[in-house]
């Protein structure tokens, strides 16, 4: 693919296969992510789709699972072949420029000796070197197709020809005998040798500039391990990673990489998990611990057991979310996409136009020449390639330093809405807080001790994911209670759980919960203790429908909070926060971190979390929520960027746009900052294509030339079109400096 055009033409070809539901196509990579039916198209109708838009593809599969394909190692051999051209045409051209700038000053220069030297030199050049831009031109003309390719071989063929001509029948290009004396008819040959030099030279510069663009996902495909130590019948043996299956026994040694995701059997260490959370700080890691796949061992042994593998690894999530996102579009993309369909037939036109004009206008001496040189010029100043590349370089970019920072972002218009937003609203339960609950305080009624309410309400909140049922299940069996297997086990998300644990009814929850139960709340309150007051959250305990006991959890509000939310402030950014516990808790909670009172809502469902969103969304306000429970799931899909940390539940993450895996809140900032510093080079490299064609093309046309005597030669316009593209991409890696979380990058995205 050459323009932006070509992005369009494939993506609509893809579009039309049955089976496709959607498909990206980005520029900068020359790669088709392409999302399907279950009943998807094989392979060889989507490369027959392709070419028969008049390009050629191949299907990259991952083998084993394993995503390690790099869209940009599949360019290497054109980088090459790319090269090659480059130093042939350069090596050609120099001396082509160098007899056409002596003007006749140069005796040994000028005449018909020097005439055929030019020929001589710029022939390979035009027939072998700009080679591609030709087959790809005819191929596109064919099915009635001009891109980029067209405009630069019909301005180098114009040039060449107009040139061969003059040697071959120069009378008809205007060779004779004037006052001056006999007169050669004119030739370009220095015209077409460097503008294809300067056209291949720039393509060679912007593959370069493009591949550097790639560099987070090559890096992260990069992490993964080649082998792992497996044990099996007590033997170590070193096996391919795309062996290791689940439960297998793995030995990661001090300074190794860990090669799987698992659960630590025996040992104990300490994990560098920069590589997925963006934090250098170190993880203790003991037996029961999870870790994962191309992290770094830093300390001592550890015997793992296999958990996922292959695909299912989170280093190939973050590889494949990174991938997806760079493969969609943002709807700013939406601009060029609609330009680039009529730019290169708009340029031929205004070059036919231009053409005629000053074959017109011009003196007789010089129409053919003013005529020739304006229409060339025209042709190849025009740039659909820096349109094209304006938007995906930048979303490139802008995706792959978040997940080098723990942030990863689904899709290009999740990054352009973050960009947009106006209100953060946060969950409490592992968001704000730690999302690690204790218990800390068992209270039984007379009639039953503190050890069977326990052991009867880790029973219920077995099979329950949420984090407090964590906490309830695993003091439990601190004291050796051995919690049983429930009979019957239902969770109402927001309220509680109920089962049948041991042939008794058990409920576990919020006191209106067990009230809606039927159950008699009051006795229970004077076992409370003021808990709430202190920031506790209170679950009460109902055993065969009546009242046995409570049950205190804290969770300890994460250290980075306040400063997150202060992050998210100056950001412009309004902070909320929607929970589905008690009052008491949440708002000693929000006064921590610096919520007021007004902007806190407690004892939240689902629906009403959503209800909350929907509210500030029909103020016509941009909303965010930040979650991580199945509870928060609802909400996150109905907000416009739906964030979840990465600490919490698969559904949470499912259904978010964004999320944040080293589970830090000041990631949500960085977020909303890298979006808009994202968004902003984008809107920068789509106005400086656009004003680049806007002035350009009319002063390459000769437009400005009766007032001021402007006129770009086509060795000027080709020049000038090599660095419009490279610039964009230039522009676009800027983006790999950036750091989220200082007040200058915070105030520098605010003016985004």
């Amino acid at each position: 693919m050459t323009c932006a055009a070509c992005v369009a033409r494939v993506e609509s070809a893809l579009r039309r296969t049955p089976g496709v539901r959607s498909a990206g196509v980005n520029f900068a990579t020359r790669t088709a992510t392409v999302w399907s039916d279950p009943q998807a198209p094989d392979d060889a109708a989507l490369v027959r789709a392709v070419r028969g838009a008049g390009y050629d593809a191949t299907v990259q599969r991952p083998a084993a699972g394993i995503s390690n394909v790099d869209p940009f190692t599949t360019q290497e051999g054109h980088e090459r072949r790319l090269r090659r051209r480059v130093i042939v045409a350069c090596a050609l051209a120099a001396p082509v420029a160098a007899i056409a700038m002596t003007h006749g000053a140069v005796p040994a220069l000028h005449g018909a000796g020097a005439r055929w030297a030019q020929f001589a030199l710029t022939t390979p050049i035009f027939f072998w070197c700009a080679a591609p831009f030709h087959v790809a031109a005819l191929r596109g003309l064919r099915r009635g197709l001009a891109g980029m390719d067209t405009l630069v071989s019909l301005g180098t063929t114009a040039a060449y020809g107009a040139s061969v001509g003059a040697l071959l029948w120069p009378r008809l290009f205007g060779a004779g005998h004037g006052p001056g004396g006999r007169h050669d008819a004119p030739v370009y040959f220095e015209a077409a040798a460097v503008i294809i030099a300067l056209v291949l030279l720039g393509r060679f510069m912007e593959a370069r500039a493009t591949a550097r663009t790639g560099g987070a996902i090559r890096r992260l495909i990069g992490l993964q391990p080649k082998t792992a130590r497996v044990v099996r019948s007590g033997e170590e043996l070193d096996v391919p990673i795309g062996d290791v299956a689940i439960g297998d026994l793995v030995l990661v040694r001090p300074g190794e990489k860990v090669p799987v995701d698992g659960v630590v059997e025996s040992g104990e260490s300490a994990a560098d998990e920069s590589m997925l959370t963006g934090e250098s700080r170190p993880v203790d890691k003991r037996p029961g611990d999870e870790v994962f796949g191309a992290t770094l061992n830093a300390g001592g042994a550890l015997i793992v057991r296999t958990t996922r593998v292959g695909a299912d690894t989170a280093l190939q999530q973050i590889v494949r979310l990174v991938r997806e996102a760079q493969g969609s579009k943002a709807p700013i993309a939406r601009l060029a996409d609609s330009v680039s369909a009529w730019f290169t037939p708009a340029v031929l036109l205004i070059a036919a136009i231009a053409g005629i004009a000053w074959w017109l206008g011009a003196p007789e001496g010089s129409r053919f020449e003013m005529a020739l040189l304006t229409s060339v010029s025209v042709l190849v100043i025009a740039c659909p390639c820096a349109l094209g590349l304006a938007t995906p370089t930048a979303i490139m970019v802008g995706t792959g330093r978040g997940a080098e920072r723990g942030i990863l972002i689904r899709s290009a218009a999740a990054l352009e809405a973050a960009r947009r937003l106006d209100v953060v609203v946060l969950d409490k339960t592992g968001t704000i807080t730690e999302g690690r609950p204790r218990l800390v305080g068992v209270v039984a009624a007379p009639e039953i001790g503190e050890s069977e309410l326990l052991r009867l309400a880790a029973g219920a909140e077995r099979r329950s994911e949420h984090p407090i049922a964590g906490a309830v299940v695993a003091s439990a069996l601190e004291r050796a209670l051995a919690p049983p297997e429930p009979e019957r086990f239902r969770a109402l998300a927001g309220l509680g759980v109920e089962a049948r644990v041991d042939g008794r009814d058990v409920l576990v929850g919020k006191r209106k919960f067990l009230e809606e139960r039927g159950v008699a709340c009051a006795p229970l309150d004077a076992l409370t203790d003021g808990a709430e007051a202190r920031g506790a959250t209170v679950l009460s305990v109902a055993i065969d429908g009546v009242g046995a006991g409570i049950l205190i959890v804290a969770d300890e509000v994460r250290a980075t909070s306040r400063e997150a939310v202060g992050a998210l402030r100056a950001l412009g950014l309004r902070v909320v926060m929607v929970t589905g516990d008690q009052p008491g808790p949440a708002h000693r909670v929000a006064e921590r971190v610096g919520i007021p009172p007004e902007d806190v809502a407690a004892e939240a469902s689902p629906s009403d979390k959503t209800a909350h969103v929907e509210q500030w969304q029909a103020r016509g306000l941009r909303v965010a929520m930040v979650g991580d429970g199945v509870n928060d799931a609802p909400a996150l899909a109905r907000a416009d960027v739906g964030v979840a940390m990465g600490s919490g539940t698969d559904v949470a993450m499912e259904a978010a746009d964004v999320t944040i895996v080293r589970g830090d809140l000041r990631a949500v900032a960085e977020m909303a900052s890298l979006s808009r510093a994202t968004i902003r080079i984008v809107r920068q490299n789509l106005f400086w294509a656009f004003v680049y064609n806007v002035i350009g093309i009319p002063l390459a046309a000769g437009v400005f030339y009766p007032a001021t005597g402007w006129l770009l030669s086509p060795m000027a316009a080709s020049g000038a079109m090599a660095l419009s593209s490279v610039s964009v991409v230039a522009n676009s890696l800027r983006l790999r400096s950036w750091r989220g979380g200082s007040a200058g990058d915070r105030r520098s995205a605010a003016s985004a």
